[in-house]
Order: C-alpha cells, then structure tokens, then sequence
C-alpha cells in the first residue's frame, strides 16, 4: 500500500497592526542619533509596513522634531523598498506641521524646496504659524512668497494672512490685501474668504463695512458668514440690522444656512444685553418652533440680561425652565443670577447663593467669588470679603487685582489702615501684584492721619520699584502729610518734585505748605514757590493762590 502524505500549508507570520509598529517605530527612534549615518540601518525591518498613513501617525507621535525629520527622511528612499512606497501630501503636510510646530522654518522651506513639494496649500502653514507666533511681518513675507511661487493662484495662503491680520485686529491691511485680491481676479475668493473679512470688519466695530462685503460677495454665504454678521449687529447694539440679516437669512439662505441655535443665541444675547427682554423671549419661543432646541448658552444670556436688569425673579424662574428642559444650570448662570441679587439690593440672598454653589460641589471661578467680594464691600464687610479672598487662594483661584482694591477703600473708610497696609504687602503672597490703584487707595489713606510718613516712604519706593509712578492726587496727599508732621525739608523735596513733573498743587495742599513755612517764618518761600509753579505749570485760578497767599503776608507784616 502506497504511503500517502498530507501537504501542510507554510506557516505565516501575521503583519503586526498599525498601532504595534507606530509604536515601535517610535520607541526605536527614541534611542536613535539621527546625526549617525547608520542609524537608518536600524529601521530596515519596518520598509515592508510603509504607508503614508503609517508615516504620519509615526510623525504625529514622535515629540522631537529632529527624530520626525530623520524617520521621514529615511522614509522617502528607503533601502529596500518592496512595497514601492513613496510620501504623499498629506506625508508632506504632517512633516511640515511637525518642524513648523518647533518655529523650524528654514528646515521645513528647504525639505519642500528640495523635494519640489512646495505649494499654496503648505505655505499657507507657514503663514499660520507665523501669525501663532504675532509674527505679522513674517506671515505677509509668506503670503508675496506664495503670490509669486503660484503667479497669484494662492487662495489658501491668502485666506490664512487675513485670519492672522483679522486675529491681530490689523483691519486696514487685510482690506488692502482682500481689495488687491478681488481688483486682480486672478482667483475667485471663496466663502472662506469673505466671511474673514466680514469678522473683521464686525471685529472692530465696522458693521457697515461688513454689510458691504457681505453684499458684494461672489460665492453663496454659508451659515457661518450669516451668523458671523448677525453677531456683529449684535455687538454694536443694532438689533434692527442683526434683524434684517436674520430675515435675509430664512429668505435667502434655504436649507443649507437655516438659523441654528448659534444664529437665536446671538439674537436672544443681543436683545437681553439691551434690556428688551420681550423680543429676547419671543426669539426664544420661535428658536423653539422652529424645532432649534436652546441650549446652556441661551438660557444664559437671557438670565444675564435680565439679572443685569434688576429683573432677579423672572431671571430665577428662567433658570428654572432651563433645568425643567433637562439642562443643568453652571457657574456662569449662577454668577449672573447672584449679580441680579446685589443690583437689586438683596446682598443676604446672593451671600446664600454663593453659599449653596459650594453645597452643590460647584467649582467656582474668579468671578463668581469676585461677585460677592465686591458685595462685602459695598455693604462694608471687609473682614468677610477678605475671608472669600484667603478662600480662593485655598482653593487655587488667582484673585482679581480689583477684589482687593476693592477691599482696600473700605478698610482705609473704616480706619482699619494697618489691615490695610499689612493685605497690600501680603498680595504677591497670594498670587496677585499691587497696581497703581492698590498702592494709591492705601497710600493716600495713611498719609491722612499723623505718625505713618514712615510707612508711606517705604510703600512709594516699593511702588516706584515696582513700575507705577505718582500722579498728582499722590503727589498732594504726600505733601499733606509732610505739612501735617510739619517736615519742612521733605514738604518742599515734594513741592519740587511736583514742579519737575508739571503736577499742580491743589488750594487746600498748597494751604497747608503756606500755613507750614509761615510757622517756620519762611512765608516769603511760598511767594517763591508760587511763582515758579506758575512758570513752570498751567495753573487755573492763580488769583485764588494769590489772594490766599497774599492774607499770610499781611499777617506776617503786623
């Protein structure tokens, strides 16, 4: 009988996925010195799995730019090559956000160059990085280099330098270049394009200009562009004009630019922020007709609108309907609900407001805290508003430079000056620096009451020190300080000092200095004084200094 065998089939190994070599690839490279001339010898194995999309996860993955630059390097011939793989454009685009995203713009301009892949759609790239950079000289060199390298066919390029002119608020020469654009006709501008320049122009404030692009327009306008130039109306507080590009909108859009919840918030933000509430609903009760459900955002601005306009209970019963439709209210909703309280004069209610948001586990922000510290102040509870303060910077919440300012009236109003002084000194300890407001609030306080000159020298040299310079209010609340300790010497540094910088001596100060060299027996000083301010200075009412100067002489020659 004859032996019979059976074939069996040869084993094959299973290619790995892509996953699996993306990160091998990567965790190779990571040992890898690019600068070896045979490290590629290393990457051998992987030249069967190329693909493009293999190459750019690889590139997305790697962090070191170089790294990116060596695999794609090795990637455009390697040795061998069975699979015949060759980059594609989107190889291209990748590598090039790879080396743009580390500012390696020569690197990436030569590999393009080399490779002859440079093009409208990749130096558009360089454009946006540039003008992530606030690079705007930079971003237009680009642009003239894309204008020249595709003879004027650059509509990508020219859409990403009006982003970037546009995002810099450089209105004027994104027009000159939008103007030249359209004057040439080497290329049509695309949507894209228009509604850039309709940003703009809604930007900065110059919704009639954006009106007059928007109806000279080429192309069809998209929803964006509809909806950017009804946010612009909006912006400027013409809601008869947001209106009119609404109505154009349902008229003339048709399907593809039906008004989306966008479109009603803007429209319902619009009428709350200008106190008509009655259109705001009944813009809300069409946004819902028309099967356009509102979301956070809506109910938000109509509850802001009406808490800013003192109408708290409708406000509240607007928050209830929002968390009847099943949407939670947030810290933004709370915040406008607890301003609405202190407008109206019902400081308790927005203090227990506050209270509940941290009883619900809310994470509250800057301003809701500054809210209620404000509210403390107002009703002169600076020890409370300073205990919200000492809260937030628990929590790891940078107070607002105005919350303490705030703070700082009320203790220098109620004579708590050492409260005063020792909170402006405390403030970098708590992650927020003095402004000019912060030291002349305390500075001017304390120099009021007799015994703290010492104190105000040491926070004018740190103020000084710190970058803010006295203004003429200081300048005056100093003198009077000298005059009241009755410091000769320092009162007339700061006479000087006033004169050297033209800031004008008020009456009463200046009362004060006069009243201080004549009990020195120095009053023929002040007529020194008085005329070289009056050379030096505009001073008004001269004759009321004159005059008053005029009763000391006389007292003195009786």
């Amino acid at each position: 009988m004859a032996q019979t065998h059976t074939l069996r089939k040869p084993t094959t190994k299973p290619s790995p996925n892509l996953s699996s070599l993306v990160t091998s690839i990567t965790s190779l490279l990571q040992t890898l010195n690019p600068q070896n001339p045979n490290a590629s010898q290393a990457l051998k194995p992987f030249s069967p799995h190329l693909t493009p999309t293999l190459v750019i996860q690889v590139i997305n993955t790697i962090q070191s730019p170089n790294h990116a630059l060596f695999f794609f390097n090795w990637a455009s011939n390697p040795q061998p090559n069975p699979t015949y793989y060759s980059h594609n454009r989107h190889c291209y685009a990748a590598i090039t956000d790879s080396l743009l995203s580390h500012s390696l713009f020569s690197t990436a301009h030569h590999l393009l160059l080399r490779s002859n892949n440079l093009s409208d759609s990749l130096i558009s790239k360089f454009i946006i990085a540039l003008g992530n950079r606030r690079d705007i000289r930079g971003a237009i060199h680009w642009f003239h280099k894309a204008n020249t390298f595709s003879h004027g066919r650059c509509l990508l390029s020219c859409n990403a330098v009006l982003g970037v002119l546009v995002r810099a608020n450089r209105i004027n020469l994104a027009k000159s270049i939008f103007d030249q654009v359209v004057a040439e006709a080497v290329f049509d501008p695309d949507v894209f394009t228009y509604t850039t320049m309709i940003r703009g122009f809604c930007k900065m404030g110059m919704v009639h200009s954006a009106l007059k692009v928007f109806d000279e327009m080429r192309c069809s306008p998209n929803l964006v562009t509809y909806n950017t130039l009804i946010h612009g109306f909006c912006k400027n507080g013409d809601m008869e004009g947001a209106k009119r590009v609404f109505d154009r909108m349902v008229e003339e859009g048709g399907q593809s630019c039906k008004p989306d919840v966008v479109t009603f918030t803007t429209l319902i933000d619009g009428y709350s922020k200008k106190g008509e509430f009655r259109d705001a609903l009944e813009c809300m009760e069409e946004m819902v007709k028309q099967g356009c459900h509102p979301n956070v955002l809506t109910y938000n601005a109509l509850i802001e609108g009406l808490c800013l306009g003192g109408h708290v209970d409708e406000a509240r019963k607007m928050m209830s309907r929002m968390r009847l439709s099943g949407l939670e209210d947030n810290v933004t909703t709370n915040t406008s609900m607890m301003k609405g309280f202190c407008i109206a004069g019902r400081s308790e209610e927005a203090i227990m407001h506050l209270k509940e948001m941290v009883s619900r586990g809310m994470r509250l922000d800057v301003k809701a805290y500054s809210v209620i510290v404000n509210e403390y102040c107002k009703i002169r509870k600076p020890d409370d508003a300073l205990l919200l303060i000492r809260e937030m910077v628990v929590n790891g919440i940078k107070p607002s430079v105005s919350s303490f300012n705030a703070v700082f009236r009320v203790l220098v109003d109620i004579g708590k000056l050492d409260e005063a002084v020792h909170l402006l000194k405390q403030m970098p300890q708590m992650g927020c620096m003095p402004n000019f407001l912060s030291y002349s609030s305390v500075i001017c306080g304390i120099c009021k009451v007799n015994g703290w000159m010492e104190e105000v020298e040491e926070l004018v040299s740190e103020m000084l020190e710190n970058g803010h310079n006295l203004d003429t209010t200081l300048y005056n609340s100093l003198l009077g300080g000298y005059c009241d300790l009755g410091d000769e010497e320092m009162a007339l540094r700061t006479v000087y000092d006033m004169i050297d910088k033209n800031f004008l001596i008020n009456r009463d100060t200046f009362c004060m200095f006069v009243k201080l060299l004549c009990e020195k027996g120095k009053v023929r000083k002040a007529v020194t004084v008085l005329e070289e301010m009056c050379r030096r200075c505009n001073v008004p009412d001269v004759n009321v200094y004159r005059g008053f100067l005029c009763q000391y002489l006389e007292t003195e020659e009786h």
